[in-house]
């Protein structure tokens, strides 16, 4: 990296947070001239969308392997480096693929499926078929899933290949480390990609709004060179992007004091009872991860949902949150 280059990153997701901790900490930004500015769109800060709300799945068995060849490994330096434990959660998880029945329970009179048709999030489309076992039973060591409800449970990789971070505390503290090496931090929503066209095209800059300040004017950043990573918005800058969107709920529950929740992941398949599913599907198939601080994370499929101007102005739809808990609930007393 030669000095002189100014680069400006659009997007305070999880990707923009870690190519700026990379620009900042590589051997040759360290001396030189070169300036990093990222620019976040959200009033509220970095990984509001789906960097800091996602499950957090570190995988070897994830795709595409192209990426995960490099991606795990790294996980485990920068955990290694900086405290991922204590930081963002870093630890091993066991994962699996879980099936069995739901049971009613007094609270359920409520809940519903949304008004959107339902979408699966794929999230074990690289794993290999030859990886899953279908010869064991329930743990013994998965004390918050009833046994009784259990039909089978297969691990779905081996011991050491699957891990897990908070993903926004690790996209947060990218960010942070990528301050303390000279990166700066700009809210505000950019409108455009400034390019000179005269003598060939090449970038002059961005233009963007500040936000959470007094200040409303357009102003421009100078840049040599720009980063695209705002995700599903990107295609609002650079139109020809083949990017689209999926809106996905989640939930978090957090059990009663005292209660220890196994490091699993779980990807479910449970057959609901009447009580829980009166008038919608019979199955479902919420996503469940365990955390190191006892709070459990639950994800559910995803919809096509029209996406808004800003991640700020991303709206869940109750009754699929709603739902979420119930299905979980169905099947566990401890988060129920």
């Amino acid at each position: 990296m030669s000095s002189g280059k100014d680069i400006v990153i659009i997007g305070g997701g999880i990707i923009g947070c870690t190519t700026a901790y990379y620009l900042a900490t590589h051997p040759r930004f360290a001396g030189s001239s070169t300036s990093i500015t990222l620019v976040e769109a959200s009033k509220h800060g970095v990984a509001q969308g789906a960097s800091g709300k996602a499950g957090g799945l570190v995988a070897k068995w994830a795709y595409p392997k192209e990426i995960v060849n490099v991606s795990f490994t790294e996980h485990v330096r920068l955990a290694n480096e900086h405290g991922g434990a204590e930081r963002w959660g870093w630890r091993y998880v066991n994962c699996g693929s879980w099936e069995g029945r739901g049971e009613p329970f007094e609270e359920s009179d409520a809940g519903g499926e949304g008004g959107r048709k339902r979408k699966s999030l794929e999230k074990t489309l690289g794993l290999d078929a030859d990886a899953v076992s279908t010869d064991t039973g329930h743990p013994n060591d998965l004390n918050w899933i009833k046994p009784s409800l259990t039909d089978s449970y297969s691990p779905m990789a081996s011991s050491g290949a699957t891990a897990q971070v908070h993903p926004y505390l690790f996209t947060t503290n990218m960010l942070e480390l990528a301050k303390e090496k000279g990166v700066n931090y700009v809210q505000g929503k950019v409108s455009s990609i400034n390019i000179d066209k005269s003598g060939g095209a090449h970038v002059t800059g961005i233009t963007y709004t500040p936000s959470g300040s007094a200040i409303s004017e357009p102003t421009t950043i100078n840049a040599t060179h720009v980063i695209l990573a705002a995700g599903a918005w990107s295609p609002s800058l650079l139109p020809t992007l083949p990017i689209g969107s999926t809106r996905a709920h989640s939930i978090t529950i957090t059990p009663e004091p005292g209660t220890t929740i196994a490091p699993y992941v779980l990807f479910t398949e449970i057959a609901l009872p009447a009580s829980v599913a009166p008038h919608g599907p019979r199955t479902a198939s919420p996503e469940i991860y365990a955390r190191p601080t006892n709070e459990v994370y639950c994800c559910g499929p995803g919809d096509d949902a029209p996406l808004p101007a800003t991640v700020d102005d991303v709206r869940p739809d109750p009754g699929a949150c709603e739902s979420i808990r119930e299905h979980v609930a169905s099947i566990s007393t401890e988060l129920r």
